[in-house]
Order: structure tokens, then sequence, then C-alpha cells
């Protein structure tokens, strides 16, 4: 079993581990419990202010559909234009934060979502609610791979590393649960409805700067001689990501679907702007490893992202960040398909779709000290093992289904599970990716784990929308009926086998991801 997988040495007691002497380079910090807390507690709630700014608006599109005139077809666009931003943008912010400074990275990824978070309440048309939303994402862009640099370099390995990175996982379940909740409830019983979700994503993540700009340590200066950015890397990586991720969300409704010319040529320019970014990254290594002093030259800045990052632990970092893909396409996939179900088969209303979600806030608090108190003691393939089962576990509950049967024989159980899957693959990836990776590129490789979830997101609810509209198709056709465009006329017998075709589609994922599992032996 890989040495860098065990983690299984003492660690010192928590207390004496959180209130360490952090010894880097260039400073010394000493720090109090109160305040390493707080650091972990900020931290944790960027993520979950970045996670339930997807879920809480994703409950509450009836209502923004029906308070701006949105058509269906574009509804999504929503949801994308966060998910576009924040996930096609880490990279280059996880740059700039390991260069330039963690903490004014997140504070200024925190202002800008206060700020837009604010706008988002007050637009009036959904052109203009998307646009904000794509500028409130990259805010998300700069804190989360901040705040992973940040947890990091506050602690160094021990058992508090494991307990802070365990909590800042556990946010992303928690963060799901919280927007659906929060979403739902404002959404039914507020006077401003779907704005109050707005409202209180500004609140909060103006909470999160303030705890920030107090508990966070100051910028240290970087190890780093040269301080640039690869600019073309950069442009080639973001224009890749937002190529891809445009097409996955746009090509099942384009006019003609995946066969649309454009959405063709979107997804071959994408594809080859990634594999610029990776040959241009990999010659930039290459000439500075072999004279660092090309390093000053305004054609070979530092890469942005060195291709040798994924080579890390003879490769198991490769395969860490493509189970965190497939585990975090069949999560997504998961907590998007039993959403539907509850509101669009079950037709229940927002506050009774969030009442069943309740207990992923619960179970995800629990599993966080569960995980805190164990990972220390457990080889890390254990936890990436065990949670890519129970995330195939959850969602086979709901490919399994049976809509007469109470909540509590499928829903209940499965919704349980999905949290100790995410928060095993995800916590258990974050130390690994904090342990193999430099000091001076925590944030950068932070925000690489991050993309990967991301572009997992695109690509789990693309794959499993095919597989609802395809099966939805089939079935409806089985009874003698053509869906129409926006398949308002499916039979109710179709919807079901089609949740659950796209619910067999997650267990897919997670079993891939399992498979790939046994490279890390």
């Amino acid at each position: 079993m890989s040495k860098e997988l065990n983690l299984a040495t003492p660690g010192k007691e928590l207390v004496r581990s959180l209130s360490n002497l952090e010894t880097t380079k260039n400073d010394v910090v000493q720090r109090s419990y109160l305040r390493s807390l707080f650091i972990v507690i900020t931290c944790t709630a960027a993520m979950v202010v970045n996670i339930s700014n997807t879920t809480s608006v994703s409950i509450s599109l009836p209502a923004i559909q029906k308070g701006l005139a949105i058509q269906e077809d574009q509804l999504q666009w929503l949801v994308s234009a966060y998910s576009l931003s924040s996930g096609c943008l880490l990279l280059y912010f996880g740059r700039l934060a390991d260069l330039y400074g963690r903490k004014k990275a997140f504070m200024a990824g925190t202002l800008c979502q206060v700020a837009f978070s604010l706008a988002c309440g007050f637009a009036q048309d959904g052109l203009t609610l998307a646009v904000l939303r794509g500028f409130q994402g990259i805010g998300g862009a700069a804190t989360i791979p901040s705040a992973l640099g940040i947890l990091a370099h506050a602690f160094p390995p021990s058992r508090a590393r494991s307990i802070a990175f365990a909590t800042f996982a556990a946010g992303a379940p928690v963060g799901g649960a919280f927007g659906t909740i929060i979403g739902g409830v404002l959404t039914q019983v507020t006077s401003t409805h779907w704005r109050s979700v707005f409202y209180l994503a500004a609140a909060t993540s103006a909470f999160t700067g303030v705890t920030g700009l107090i508990s966070f340590d100051a910028d240290a200066p970087s190890s780093e001689v040269v301080k640039r950015v690869d600019w073309i890397g950069a442009s080639l990586v973001t224009t890749g990501l937002v190529l891809i991720v445009f097409v996955l969300g746009q090509g099942e409704i384009a006019s003609d679907g995946w066969k649309t010319p454009y959405i063709i040529v979107l997804l071959i320019l994408g594809v080859i702007m990634l594999a610029l970014f990776i040959v241009w990254e990999w010659k930039l290594e290459r000439i500075i490893d072999g004279d660092p002093s090309r390093a000053t030259s305004m054609w070979t800045p530092p890469p942005l992202m060195k291709v040798s990052l994924w080579t890390r632990a003879k490769g198991r970092m490769a395969v860490i960040l493509v189970i965190a893909f497939l585990n975090w396409s069949a999560f997504i996939g998961w907590s998007f398909w039993v959403q539907l179900y509850y509101q669009d088969y079950l037709l229940l209303t927002p506050v009774k779709t969030m009442i069943r979600f309740i207990p992923m806030f619960i179970v995800g608090c629990l599993c966080n000290f569960f995980v805190a108190m164990v990972v220390a003691k457990l080889p890390l393939v254990i936890f990436i093992g065990n949670g890519t089962l129970l995330t195939a576990a959850a969602a086979m509950l709901f490919a399994l289904i049976n809509p007469t049967v109470t909540y509590w024989a499928f829903g209940f159980p499965s919704t349980v599970l999905i949290v100790f899957g995410a928060d095993f693959v995800y916590s258990s990836g974050t130390i690994f990716i904090a342990k193999t990776s430099l000091p001076h590129e925590q944030s950068v490789a932070g925000a690489l784990f991050q993309t990967m979830t991301q572009i997992g997101t695109a690509f789990g609810l693309t794959i499993s929308t095919i597989v609802f509209n395809t099966v939805v198709d089939k079935e409806s056709y089985k009874l003698g009926v053509t869906v129409n465009s926006s398949g308002t006329n499916a039979p109710m017998s179709a919807q079901l086998m089609g949740y659950k075709g796209a619910q067999w589609t997650s267990v897919a994922f997670a079993f891939m991801g399992e498979y790939c599992e046994f490279a890390l032996f």
C-alpha cells in the first residue's frame, strides 16, 4: 500500500496541534487555539457559501422563472453561469494566490461575492441575472483555492491538518444541503421570495470576509524568485475550460442537439486549447528546469501549472484527481435528479423538498466529526475506496426506488450515504493534495483538485441528462407518446424510468472511481 496514502502515524493532541508554532523559511507564527479554530471555521464557511450558491438557486428556479418570465430552456444558465466562471478560473486565481498572497486573494474573492450577490438580488430580467451570476462565480474561484492554501500553510502535517481539511471537505455536502434547505424556505415563506436567497449569500460572504480578516495570518512572501504569471497558459486553460463547460451545458438543448454545428466547433476548439495548454506548460517546465535564469524572460515565465504535478507520488496524484472527477460527477448527478424527482415527479413544494434534505446537513456535521477523529489513524485509500462505494450505494437506492413506499425506505438512507461518500473522497483527496504539493504551490494544487470536481459537475449532469432524455423518449414511444421539446407531455411512468436511468449513470461513475482506486496500491 502506498506510503503517500497512509497517514496512520501518531498525531499530537488536538489542542497542542492547533496552537502549534509554525516555522517557515522567513517567519515564525504563534497562534492561539481560538484563532486557529476560526481559520478552520472561516475556510469551511467559504466552501459552504460556494456550494450553496448553486443549490440554493437550483431549488429557487421555478420561482425565478415565474418572477422574471424566463424561458424554460434558458433557466439552466442561472446555475451554469456560476459554475462556468468559478470552475474555469480556479487555476488562474490559485496561481495569483500563491504568488501575491492567499489572504489578499481570499478577501478580494469575498468582496466580489458580497457585491454581486447583492446585485443578483436586485436583477430585473433573466439576462442580467445570468451575467451577474457569472461575476458572482469569480468570487468563488478566488476564495476556494486561497482557502486551501491558507489551511495548508497554517497547519503543517499533523493531526490538526487532518482535522482542518476534513472539516473543510465537509463544507461541500453541508453546503449543498444548506443551500437546498435555506433556498426552499426563503423562496416559499419570505416576502422577497427568491431574492432573499441572494441577500443571504451576501450576508454569509460578508461573515467569512470579516472572520478571515481577523483570523488569517498575514501573507508570507512567496519563496519563488520570479513572481510572474504565465498569461499565455492562463488564457489557454481558461478559454479551453470555458468552451468545454459551455458545450457540456448547451449541447443537449441546442437546436440540433449535439449535431449543432457551433457545438461541434466549440468542443473541438476547447479540446485543442487544453491540449495546447498542456504542451505549453510542459515546455515551460522543461526550459526553466534546464536553465532557471530564463524565468525572467517575457516568453518563458514560471508555468501556471507544472505538468509534473500530475506525476507526483508515482502518478498517484493523477489517480486521486480522476477519482475526484468521477465521484463528483456521481454526487452532483444524484443531488440534481433527486431534487427534480421530489419537485417534478412527486410534485412536492420547495419546503417539503427541503425537509427531505435536512438529513444531509445533520449527517454532514456528524460525518465531519467522524472523519476528523479517524482520518489520521487509517490509510487514506480506505476512505477513498469506501467513499466511492457509498456514493454508488446512495445512487443505487434511487435507481431502484419505489415511489409508493415511505421516504424512510429509500430516500433517507440514500441521503445519509451520499454525504459519507462525498466527504470521504473529498477530505482524503484534499489532504493528499496538500501533503504531496510543495509549499509555494498549495493554492494551485488545490485549484487543480477543485477544477476537476467542477468539470466533473458539468460532465456528470450532461451525461445523466442525455440518459434521462433518451430513456424518457424510449419509454414514452412504447406507450404511443411522442415527447414534445419541453418534455411536458411525457407519461409519468416514462419520467420515473428516466430518473432511475439518470441515477444508474451516477452509479456507473462511482464504480469507475472505485476501479481507479486499485491504481493506488
